[in-house]
């Protein structure tokens, strides 16, 4: 696998979304929730309208169970970005609780993989991006910009199963000397 970058300008982000939204409410709400909670691509194809729609209102937290045991289930909270972007993607589609989230315009099954690190290659390309990028690109930019805003190391660690905290800092792109984290509690 090819190692690919985190979007660090959130200009860069900006004109990402308004690409896509211009195109497609299904590739941005791809996107958006891709950079918003850090689940793996391969998690996000897999979502059904069920998992983050209850009745007519939308879920807190999309539950990723990954095995029949719920203490291994995690929570990845819904923000009000990705809440915004599923709404208007589901008065856009006419979806079902049965559909895949990310349902492709061919069949009743998911995009593809493939199909999204073409979205995801192809919009960085069109901001004028030349670093790689990729599917694990989502993921990474989450990582990013949540160690900046101060989230723990810890806390990613743990979102991205990694076994230690120089692994999650180095997969998220931040380089040796860049740890600056202001610690201000502020009584």
């Amino acid at each position: 696998m090819e190692y690919v970058e985190a979007i660090k300008d959130i200009k860069t982000i900006e004109d990402i979304k308004k690409i896509l939204k211009a195109k497609s409410h299904r590739d941005y709400l791809l996107f958006v929730f891709g950079i918003n909670t850090g689940l793996l691509v391969s998690h996000l194809l897999k979502i059904k309208v069920s998992d983050v729609i209850d009745g007519q209102q939308i879920k807190e937290y999309y539950v990723l169970i990954e095995s029949k045991s719920p203490l291994s289930n995690k929570k990845f909270y819904i923000n009000n970005k990705v809440k915004t972007a599923l709404l208007d993607y589901l008065k856009a589609a006419n979806l079902h609780e049965e559909d895949y989230l990310f349902k492709s315009k061919k069949n009743n099954q998911p995009i593809t993989r493939q199909q999204a690190y073409r979205i995801i290659h192809n919009v960085a390309r069109d901001v004028g991006m030349s670093e790689k990028i990729g599917t694990h690109t989502l993921r990474k930019t989450f990582g990013y910009h949540a160690y900046r805003k101060g989230i723990a190391v810890s806390l990613l660690q743990d979102i991205f199963n990694h076994s230690t905290r120089a692994e999650t800092l180095r997969y998220i792109g931040i380089e040796k000397g860049e740890y600056e984290v202001k610690i201000d509690v502020n009584l």
